[in-house]
């Protein structure tokens, strides 16, 4: 669907599904007739019933009010947008400024990554319709190489169908990503329907996902991954508050990550990387492995703590993945 320039175009498309019309005008306590009238302009909702309209349809609420604003007679209606669902909140700048500096080095990532996810996530999804919001990190180059090959999805939360804390579902990303494409040109991508052939951008669907919206992480002109989110809702990302609101959230990340995190653009060079079915065989051994690195390093009387040595396993993991899309 291409973004709709009237309120009625986008009730049209919403009501293309016959299900969702008997449901609408059901909730409305209308008949059919009446949401066709609508849609074709021969009548006008009166504001009462355009605000159930808007209650009804909570996924749409931002794009109906970005399209009312244009609309005479509903001047009073979108007064009743809920301010504080644009903005962060102020005071939450100041937790994160607080985390930041009480945060010991070795946690600041996860400690000032995870309150900002969380914040997220609340605000994008205050309905609870079903959404991930993950970190997406550059993998560090390899050592003697300068070039960053590969992304790695780190933190993230959910709402159902996804679980709360979606760290344990970590893998990798590259080429065939929105994230990889994000990150490869600095600049925010979309795909508003992933199950959709009329995309021009780079797409691996996960579970559940209908829509997503990636953004680049910056600072100083580099780049550390991106913010990855996804929802459950087709089109959920065409608002431009929502899509805003993302940035700003993407922008604060950045404050989890140290300098040497970013990456001058012109050294990422992403490969393509495995389905992740195949990533997943990959994966089955994780902690075992995490914890046979440290045991061998102590061996070596070189010890390294469980980060150190969660960060040897992924880079082993990259090069295991990365042959594979060689060989094949």
């Amino acid at each position: 669907m291409q973004q709709a320039k009237t309120w009625r175009e986008l009730l049209n498309y919403i009501l293309s599904d016959s299900r969702e019309r008997q449901r609408l005008a059901e909730d409305l306590g209308i008949r059919l007739i009446t949401l066709n009238r609508w849609i074709s302009g021969e009548t006008k909702p009166r504001p009462q019933n355009m605000q159930h309209l808007l209650n009804a349809l909570p996924q749409y609420r931002d794009q109906f009010l970005d399209l009312l604003r244009f609309e005479r007679g509903f001047e009073d209606l979108t007064s009743f947008e809920d301010e504080s669902a644009k903005e962060i909140p102020s005071a939450f700048y100041l937790r994160v400024l607080n985390a930041r500096a009480s945060s010991v080095e070795s946690l600041r990532f996860w400690s000032v990554g995870n309150l900002i996810l969380q914040q997220a996530i609340s605000q994008l999804d205050p309905d609870r319709l079903g959404m991930s919001v993950v970190v997406v990190r550059c993998m560090p180059p390899q050592p003697g190489n300068t070039k960053v090959r590969s992304l790695r999805e780190s933190i993230g939360v959910g709402t159902p169908p996804w679980p709360n804390d979606l760290e344990q579902q970590a893998l990798f990303l590259g080429a065939e990503s929105l994230a990889g494409y994000a990150v490869s040109l600095c600049h925010p991508a979309a795909n508003q329907d992933v199950a959709s052939d009329n995309t021009f951008v780079p797409t691996t669907p996960g579970e559940y996902e209908k829509s997503a919206l990636a953004h680049p992480i910056l600072y100083a002109g580099r780049v550390a991954g991106c913010l990855l989110v996804s929802s459950v809702e087709v089109n959920y990302f065409l608002s431009q508050t929502r899509a805003t609101l993302v940035q700003h959230y993407a922008d604060l990340l950045a404050l989890a990550f140290e300098p040497q995190d970013f990456y001058s653009p012109q050294n990422i060079e992403l490969h393509v990387m495995p389905p992740h079915p195949i990533q997943r065989k990959h994966f089955a051994n994780y902690r075992q492995r995490v914890a046979r690195t440290m045991i061998q390093a102590a061996q070596r009387h070189q010890p390294v703590n469980n980060n150190e040595a969660e960060q040897i396993v992924w880079r082993e993991l990259e090069e295991e993945l990365l042959l594979l899309t060689t060989v094949s």
